[in-house]
């Protein structure tokens, strides 16, 4: 053998293992390679994972708020119901005081004179004994009358009355019976003569008056 030939044979050996290094270095990157794309879709696998996992977390927190808020509100409107049925029963409270005091303040007026016209009615039965009595002394007797109407148109300014008996049916509300008598022509318990004048005040009874009525 040549030495050229020698020298070919020795190069085409050299340039066949660089080759042959060159295809083993390539297929051991290429396994690298393929090793490291699991790993790193594993990363990616588990970062979704994580990021679906929070998102759960977080719409289960979320999910809880909203029962909680809508416990919070049940019970304010049960708060509400509460003290709108005390405002309710407070306001009726109040509305039956003020009528009641309405009403009692309207009774009080309009009865305001009753106490004074029970005082002054033994006043008016004296004067009209005074006035029935004959007297030859006409001052004396205008100055009774004088005396007597004052006291009279006094009190009807107050709504007191006298109450209707003579000839009048019996009336066990305004009337009361001293005695009684059988009269001729006369319907029994009819009033026929007036012992003493009764009075009322308005629509309220003051005084019955004292009468004798027919059997």
């Amino acid at each position: 053998m040549t030495e050229e030939k020698m020298e070919q044979t020795a190069e085409t050996a050299v340039n066949e293992e660089a080759a042959a290094e060159e295809t083993k270095e390539k297929e051991t990157a290429e396994a690298i390679v393929e090793n490291a794309e699991p790993a790193e879709e594993a990363v990616d696998e588990k970062g979704k994972l994580h990021k679906i996992l929070s998102g759960d977390s977080k719409k289960k927190a979320l999910k809880e708020e909203i029962e909680k808020l809508k416990a919070e509100n049940e019970e304010l409107k049960g708060r509400v119901d509460v003290l709108r049925n005390e405002y309710a029963r407070a306001y009726a409270d109040t509305e039956n005081i003020k009528k009641r005091l309405y009403k009692e303040n309207e009774m009080n007026n309009k009865y305001r004179a009753q106490s004074f016209a029970l005082e002054v009615l033994p006043v008016l039965d004296n004067c009209e004994r005074a006035l029935a009595v004959e007297t030859q002394d006409e001052n004396y007797r205008k100055g009774f009358e004088m005396v007597y109407r004052s006291l009279v148109n006094a009190l009807k300014k107050e709504g007191v009355e006298e109450i209707e008996a003579l000839n009048q049916p019996f009336d066990p509300n305004w009337h009361q019976a001293m005695m009684s008598e059988a009269v001729e022509g006369v319907e029994p318990g009819t009033v026929v003569q007036v012992l003493q004048k009764g009075y009322k005040i308005k629509d309220r009874l003051l005084r019955a008056a004292m009468v004798k009525i027919s059997e």
